[in-house]
């Protein structure tokens, strides 16, 4: 297994995108391309020493393409204060052009999605949105993602109601964007437009702030390919299994393949929302059946 980097140009910057190779690859296994949530960024896929999800598929023969959304990760130029774009420009722009060019490089006809949590509503939005994308998708895997956050706890409150919504609006007023790492909240930093966005999503309806596009009523009627959602049974806010089931349902994926990874369901652990994919457990666990799902392929 090798890893490289390519770096796509993009705006007045650049887009990192994490290549891992597989010493032996597969000809028949399509390319997977990856993306990773709010305050976070690629890395929660992959480690430099061979660690995560990405790696161990790699292992088993694909090429897997990690996606550093603009401003995170290797991406330049890193947030700050006068960044200004958001998860429309993910949507639009960003994974449509990793899209693009792991075709361009692969010759694939198709590409599997993965993603983990707030990246799976930014990559289901953009499979609803552009139409002539949605045949060479060719799976949707995610990994606690859950577009309202509907569960009632104390938990919930200081996290989302206090810290997310008031808090977190303020510290960008403030600094002009979240200081995600600084303040040791998060895997990387997170843009004060994104922010925004993502409250008004999580809270309301599904629909772009900017030019106002109903996901909600495009989404109807739409054709998915074979999808899978992953959520942890002690994820109790940030994908709690109960809102990712609401997030199925609003896709009409109700009957798209569902797994709980708990003790309960044979599982080694009561896996967290990231400990699903950073766990050292988990490339014992449940890693082996993410592949053999590719395997059906």
């Amino acid at each position: 297994m090798k890893q490289e980097s390519h770096f796509l140009p993009y705006r007045d910057g650049k887009l990192h995108l994490r290549h891992i190779k597989p010493s032996m690859p597969i000809a028949s296994r399509e390319p997977i391309l990856m993306l990773h949530g709010a305050m976070s960024n690629g890395r929660v896929f992959y480690s430099p020493s061979g660690r995560g999800l990405a790696c161990y598929l790699a292992e088993q023969g694909y090429d897997v393409y990690v996606l550093d959304t603009a401003g995170r990760g290797l991406s330049e130029p890193r947030i700050n204060a006068s960044y200004s774009l958001g998860q429309t420009e993910v949507i639009l722009e960003q994974i449509p052009l990793a899209h693009q060019f792991i075709l361009s490089q692969t010759g694939a006809d198709k590409v599997h999605w993965c993603a983990h949590s707030w990246g799976g509503v930014l990559m289901a939005s953009c499979y609803i949105r552009f139409e002539s994308l949605r045949p060479e998708v060719a799976s949707f895997v995610t990994f606690g993602t859950k577009r309202t956050i509907k569960v009632k706890s104390l938990r919930k409150t200081m996290m989302v109601d206090v810290f997310w919504n008031r808090l977190a609006p303020l510290m960008t007023q403030y600094q002009g964007y979240l200081a995600a790492d600084k303040y040791r909240i998060g895997m990387d930093n997170e843009s004060r437009q994104s922010l925004l966005q993502t409250i008004d999503w999580v809270g309301g309806d599904w629909v772009d702030a900017e030019d106002h596009f109903d996901y909600s009523e495009a989404v109807k009627g739409i054709s998915w390919p074979k999808s899978w959602f992953i959520a942890a049974q002690k994820d109790y806010v940030l994908g709690n299994p109960r809102d990712v089931k609401d997030m199925m349902l609003e896709c009409g994926l109700e009957n798209a393949d569902y797994t709980l990874l708990s003790k309960r369901k044979g599982f080694k652990r009561d896996y967290t929302h990231g400990g699903m994919l950073t766990d050292k457990v988990a490339v014992l666990d449940h890693f082996p059946l993410v592949s053999d799902w590719y395997n059906r392929f």
